[in-house]
Order: C-alpha cells, then sequence, then structure tokens
C-alpha cells in the first residue's frame, strides 16, 4: 500500500471515529495511547455504587521495558476498595463504530455489562434497559469536545455516551448479591496519550427533578509550547417544552469561569454563558478509592475517586431568575494533579 493511499484511509476512519465517540479510538495506534470506557452503576436503592472501567495501554514505543496491557478497575463506592486487573494487550477486541468491548471473560456494549473478574470477585449481567441519551453528536460539534475533538493534537479526548439510562440484572461482589433492577447508569470514556497534568471532573444524574445530568471537567490543557485552562460542562435537563435540553458551558461556546476555589470540603466554580446564564456548582468533597490513569509511559496508581460526593448546582438567566435549583447525589468526583497550576491559570 503507497503511503498517500495508507493516509488516506487512516483519515477516512479518524473521521468516522471521531463522529462515534463510544467506538474504539485506537484501530491504527500502535504506541503512546490509551482509551477507557467509565461504567458507573447504581442501585435503585443507591445502597450499591460502582464504577467499572474497561480499556487499553499501549506503551511508548522507545520506553525501555514498554510493556502494553488490557485492563478492567473497579471502584466500589460504599466501600472505597477499588482493583485493577491486568490483561494481555491481545485480549482485548473493540469496534469501532459502536461500544462493544471485550478483555477477556468480559463483555461491554450497549445492551449491558457481563463481567467476571477474579481479583475483586465481581461477576454477573447488568443489562441497560433502556436507550442511551448521547451528547448530540454533529460535524461542527462532534460530542462533549465541540469542535477540539477535529484537533488532532489533543493531549486527550472526551466522550460521553450516556447521560442516563435504566438499569436491570444483578451483580455478585465478594459473595454479596447487588440487585440493580431499576437502578440507574452513566457511560462515558476518555482516550489519547495520556490524563491532564491537573484536573477536576464531576458528575451526577440523581437530582431531585427527574432527567437533570450534570458532567463537567476543567483541566490544564497543553497547547503547542504552552497551556491554558480548558473546561466543559453539560447541563442536561428537561426544557421548557418538557423535551431535553442540553446547556453547554465551555470554552469551545466562549462561555467563562467567573470563580474556581478548591479546599478539603468543596470545590466552588461559577460560570457564565455568552448568552447571559450562570451556573453555580459547588461539589462536596468525600474520600474515595484509588484507580489507575494513563501517563505517557505507563497505567499509574495515582488518582482518588469517589461516588458518594453531592454536588449543588443552580442555574440563572441574565435577570437572576433561578431557572434550576437542586442537588446531585451518589455524584462520581476527582480533583487530581497541579491543582494550584490548575487554580492560577486565567
Amino acid at each position: 500500500m503507497i503511503p498517500a493511499l495508507a493516509l488516506a484511509k487512516r483519515t477516512v476512519a479518524n473521521v468516522g471515529s471521531t463522529l462515534r465517540p463510544d467506538g474504539y479510538h485506537g484501530a491504527h495506534e500502535r504506541a503512546g495511547f490509551f482509551e477507557g470506557w467509565y461504567v458507573k452503576l447504581i442501585s435503585a436503592d443507591r445502597s450499591a455504587r460502582i464504577a467499572v472501567i474497561s480499556g487499553i495501554f499501549l506503551g511508548l514505543e522507545d520506553s525501555a521495558g514498554r510493556h502494553d496491557e488490557a485492563f478492567v478497575q473497579v471502584l466500589d463506592g460504599v466501600t472505597g476498595r477499588s482493583w485493577y486487573e491486568r490483561y494481555d494487550a491481545a485480549d482485548f477486541h473493540a469496534a469501532t463504530g459502536r461500544f462493544d468491548v471485550d478483555i477477556g471473560p468480559n463483555r461491554f456494549t450497549s445492551e449491558g455489562v457481563t463481567l467476571d473478574l477474579p481479583e475483586s470477585g465481581l461477576r454477573g449481567r447488568v443489562d441497560f434497559a433502556t436507550a442511551f441519551d448521547p451528547w448530540p453528536v454533529t460535524m461542527r460539534s462532534p460530542g462533549i469536545m465541540g469542535w477540539y475533538a477535529w484537533v488532532p493534537v489533543m493531549e486527550a479526548y472526551h466522550g460521553v455516551v450516556s447521560f442516563g439510562h435504566d438499569l436491570a440484572g444483578s451483580l455478585s461482589l465478594g459473595g454479596v448479591s447487588l440487585p440493580f433492577d431499576g437502578g440507574r447508569g452513566y457511560l462515558e470514556k476518555d482516550w489519547g496519550r495520556a490524563f491532564p497534568a491537573g484536573y477536576i471532573w464531576m458528575q451526577s444524574n440523581h437530582f431531585a427533578h427527574f432527567g437533570v445530568s450534570l458532567v463537567g471537567s476543567i483541566a490544564i490543557i497543553p497547547w503547542h509550547r504552552t497551556h491554558f485552562r480548558g473546561f466543559i460542562v453539560g447541563l442536561r435537563m428537561p426544557g421548557p417544552d418538557g423535551r431535553p435540553a442540553l446547556h453547554r458551558f465551555a470554552t469551545y461556546t466562549g462561555a467563562r469561569t467567573e470563580t474556581l476555589t478548591v479546599d478539603d470540603d468543596l470545590v466552588r466554580w461559577s460560570l457564565r454563558s455568552k448568552t447571559g446564564l450562570t451556573l453555580d456548582i459547588t461539589a462536596e468533597r468525600h474520600r474515595g478509592g484509588l484507580l489507575h490513569a494513563p501517563m505517557r509511559s505507563q497505567m499509574h496508581r495515582r488518582v482518588e475517586e469517589t461516588l458518594d460526593a453531592r454536588i449543588h448546582v443552580t442555574l440563572t438567566d441574565r435577570s437572576g431568575r433561578i431557572i434550576l435549583a437542586d442537588t446531585g447525589e451518589v455524584a462520581g468526583l476527582e480533583v487530581h494533579g497541579d491543582i494550584d497550576g490548575l487554580l492560577a491559570m486565567v
């Protein structure tokens, strides 16, 4: 195959994968790449809170002792315990045009997850009982990344596969049955070269108002030879006509961060859109479990995540009228890395 033809085929493949954030983006990657799908499972009574992350890591080509691996990691949001189970990279198989991942005996698809993890003892089947509710994808704005999804030099990319969907089935963790009938799920993913040097991430779809879901992150973003503070927040909620509406606050929409503070107990974040909407977020921090996250040369145990945070949100219009005031429970929250550097950026 001549180089020009190979490049053309890869370009077409990249366009297709960009428009399908849920599919696998690493079919043409050989080194220095990771991809992971974050599956959050919350039981109807919220007594079972499990996050399962499946993925692949390809080490740097020139790194000494390069090691490629597939993985499934688990966070028990009730106890804070976590497990990281390694598999050979050859045990990883994923579709490019849809969410369909096999890692050893474990299966992850748009229909549900089947797990058989010996180290954690997590086994069973949970079905996704309703259709996914993804972040909308268009040519101009293919998902949560907006037009940045088309930029080929980003350190990491992000996708929201489903703001929320119903669950059915059960898992067994250490011999204890965890029923998920009537529960609620969430699904997102990341891929690229490495996680940001410093970032804050939060998510909940357990608000008092039905249909409300929030996901947001702010991070140090490498850009050529410099860095900037990039952020994305999506607030999914019923609109005036009853149909779902998505309020986007992001660097690429022209929104701005008015204030951002972090202490041992709280993350306070206020954003303002170009249309005059203000979103005030206060996230209560709780101790969680440790998860592996991708660095350039290895999967490194360094990120503390909780599934027991609480997120207070208030959305107001330019006149100060409150459109939504609500609190998200059993929320995911990560505050990691160079937070001082993140806060110092404007």
